[in-house]
């Protein structure tokens, strides 16, 4: 497998970063400028403007302007730069960051994933999980800060509960973040042209932005890695832009501006302004935009210093501080520049939209959407249409709705400030739980860097009614949906494996199951990863045949972004050899490719194959509770007794019996199976409704009855999402009382 093909596989992580070529990484470097440094440097379009408005519009001289870029330099230092530079990048879940990442990682080392919930039951999670490559644990001994934590998530489930709705809560500000960092961002570099053409009306700004975000939205399908590199040139264009303009402004009106970094200068602001200053430190708080990509460069410092050093000398100017301060034999030029650079900031919160509802919805989070790969040497690009045109909508009913920046600017500070506190309190947990650390430095991380975000996120609900209240529905919304749409799944399962058919009524009856065996095979799709699903019996009630050759198919999403193609597939027998039933589970992580350019039927058939030889090579029956990677040559089975995974080679010595029969049976098996194989597969789905019960009350009939049943008919089918070829589909109704 060459380098490109298996980042396409695997992705670029940091356990196969070292076997990717040059050229991928130098690709993606590049990309990175046009889709993540976009979003870090377009905030002096409007961070000054949003800091100062309202009363703090009276406190317009020299110390508060020193004061506000004191309080950006160390914010911007502090969170951006040693937050997330050098403690929060070092979370990564094998090359993958976000909020879900970070809640991953405690789920796997902490095992807060499979720790009974209240509903009862047990996600579908196996030992045999643990031992994917990519599930490694570092640091596996316990401390008994981390027994502790661990013992307290074990006796109180709800807190797992909490800890899902926290992350949640988080996971939906930063959907918010992809609606408000397009409006505020074009309509800021649009607001502009107002400078030069006085009398064009705020109808016709919020015009051109609206086309300018449908043009920015409809470019979406050609994906990423195109997107990128038409943006990339444009971030280059506007860095020089901007670091050429502050140059000149420093030397020009100011050169003294540097003074302000003094921490001195914060103290002073807020002594100055009081309760106003307070206020304006949501303003502030945009400054920070895009360090949840934990992306950081000290250009972003000059970037800010342009308006500090002219405001400094014109204070009548702040609301217009950032066209003030370009010379005017240049205002055109940078006014298109900062035109595009706006446009490419608003790339980096939609990219980071795609990413965040794809692991929503493979961890059963959000419903089922269409996930494309646009980029087949980059893995991880993705694009989902339902999301872009949801988010396209959102963002033009914000700006035309409120059409002011500084209203859009408090709404953007709540939910960038609240996505950051949301990561830091889990960067706590994970200090102990995962790195394991002592219950001291978790605690001064959490008090160093959570108190400056609540600093900002108490400053930003101040602005609750001036535009802060559209993160807060919005996160109210999107929340209520996770939520709910988890809710529906797991008491789904919860049906599933409370009527689930006995194995040993299939038993009873003998090698035909009491039904009629008919050529094929047939693919029976369950959430279960043990037993029989009820979809099968209540198949065979109102049928009575099925194929010669059954699988019980249980596709699941592990708790691990990757999973490679070694490892994709378990097989294991279920009941004796003559029955011809098989149990197959296939892993995905929550960001790999599910469906497209996927040969399923053969790498199944061919890992069953392998399956019944290596059965008896090794003279042992495997029982429904072991397992066989299949297809490539990692043949490895489960260890009832020990319940571990060890090499076929390692296991129990083959028996003396009659080689020749043994040859006989496990070729005249394997020739069955492929005979059934040329006479048709046919896949088998329950098209499952779930309704709530008539004891149930009236919230859990709204959001089964109404909200998840909503959700379930607008969402992509099982059989969409799994690529099933129509003319094989044959689908079984169920109605599932929760």
């Amino acid at each position: 497998m060459n380098p490109s093909q298996e980042s396409v596989e695997q992705g670029i992580s940091q356990q196969n970063l070292k076997r990717v070529s040059c050229t991928t990484v130098l690709t993606l470097a590049y990309q990175s400028l046009g889709v993540v440094y976009g979003d870090l440097s377009t905030s002096p379009l409007y961070v000054y403007k949003t800091t100062f408005s309202g009363k703090l519009s009276l406190h317009e001289d020299d110390e508060e302007i020193f004061g506000v870029l004191s309080f950006i330099f160390w914010t911007f230092t502090l969170i951006a730069l040693f937050k997330y530079v050098f403690i929060v990048m070092s979370a990564d879940d094998n090359g993958e960051g976000g909020t879900f990442a970070l809640y991953s990682l405690l789920c796997r080392h902490a095992r807060l994933g499979v720790l009974p919930n209240r509903l009862g039951v047990l996600p579908n999670h196996e030992a045999i999980d643990e031992k994917l490559s990519a599930y490694a644990t570092v640091g596996s001994t316990d401390t008994w800060q981390s027994s502790a934590l661990k013992q307290i998530f074990e006796k109180h489930p709800r807190f797992c509960e909490a800890l899902l709705i926290f992350v949640l809560l988080g996971t939906s500000m930063a959907i918010g973040d992809g609606v408000l960092t397009p409006a505020i961002s074009v309509l800021s570099a649009v607001s502009g042209i107002k400078l030069k053409l006085t009398g064009l009306h705020d109808n016709y700004v919020v015009m051109i932005s609206c086309v300018i975000l449908v043009a920015l939205f409809s470019l979406q399908h050609h994906g990423t890695h195109r997107v990128a590199f038409i943006f990339a040139p444009i971030v280059t264009a506007w860095l020089l832009c901007i670091s050429g303009i502050g140059i000149y402004n420093i030397v020009h009106w100011n050169p003294h501006i540097f003074r302000a970094l003094s921490p001195l200068y914060m103290l002073k602001f807020l002594r100055t302004t009081g309760v106003e200053g307070w206020v304006s430190l949501g303003g502030v708080a945009l400054s920070m935009t895009g360090v949840e990509a934990m992306f950081a460069n000290l250009g972003h410092f000059s970037s800010l210093s342009i308006k500090a050093a002219f405001l400094s000398k014109h204070h009548d100017d702040i609301q217009r501080s950032f066209y003030k301060a370009i010379p005017e034999a240049v205002f055109w030029p940078v006014f298109i520049v900062a035109t595009f650079a706006a446009v490419v900031g608003s790339q980096a919160a939609i990219s980071a939209t795609f990413s965040i509802i794809n692991q929503c919805s493979a961890l059963n989070c959000f419903p089922r959407v269409k996930v494309i790969h646009t980029s087949s040497k980059i893995y991880g690009q993705i694009y989902i249409p339902e999301v872009n045109w949801m988010l396209m909508c959102l963002c033009l009913a914000v700006t035309i709705g409120l059409r002011d920046t500084n209203m859009i600017g408090h709404a953007y500070g709540l939910a960038v400030t609240t996505v950051m506190f949301v990561t830091t309190c889990l960067m706590a947990l994970i200090m102990i739980m995962v790195w394991k650390k002592s219950m001291i430095n978790s605690i001064a991380f959490l008090l160093f860097f959570g108190s400056i975000e609540l600093l900002y996120v108490s400053a930003s609900f101040h602005k609750v009614p001036e535009g802060g209240w559209i993160p807060i529905v919005l996160s109210f919304i999107f929340m209520a949906v996770m939520y709910i749409w988890n809710y529906g799944t797991m008491k789904k399962h919860q049906f599933d494996v409370e009527n689930k058919v006995s194995m040993n009524r299939l038993v009873s009856m003998g090698p035909g199951l009491g039904m009629v065996r008919v050529p094929g095979i047939g693919l029976v799709y369950t959430n279960l990863t043990s037993g029989v699903p009820a979809v099968f019996g209540h198949f065979v009630t109102n049928l009575p045949a099925f194929h010669q050759v059954l699988v019980f198919i249980c596709v699941k999403c592990v708790q691990v972004p990757y999973v490679c193609e070694d490892e994709r597939l378990l097989i294991s027998r279920m009941g004796p050899k003559e029955y011809g039933m098989f149990r197959c589970i296939v892993r995905y992580g929550y960001k790999d490719l599910q469906q497209e350019n996927y040969d399923f039927e053969n790498k199944l058939v061919s890992g069953i194959v392998q399956f019944v030889e290596i059965e008896e090579e090794g003279s042992f029956n495997m029982s429904d509770s072991e397992a066989f990677y299949a297809p490539e040559q990692t043949f490895m089975i489960s260890n009832q007794e020990e319940n571990r995974v060890q090499p076929l080679c390692d296991s129990q010595e083959t028996k003396p019996v009659d080689g020749r029969l043994e040859n006989s049976l496990c070729k005249h098996e394997s020739i069955q199976i492929l005979k059934a194989k040329e006479s048709g597969v046919t896949y088998i789905l329950g098209h499952s409704y779930a309704k709530s019960k008539k004891s149930s009350s009236i919230f859990k009939k709204i959001a089964i009855d109404l909200v998840y049943t909503f959700l379930s008919k607008n969402s992509r089918g099982p059989d969409v999402a799994l690529n099933v070829p129509p003319t094989s589909l044959l689908e079984v109704g169920m109605v599932y009382y929760v």
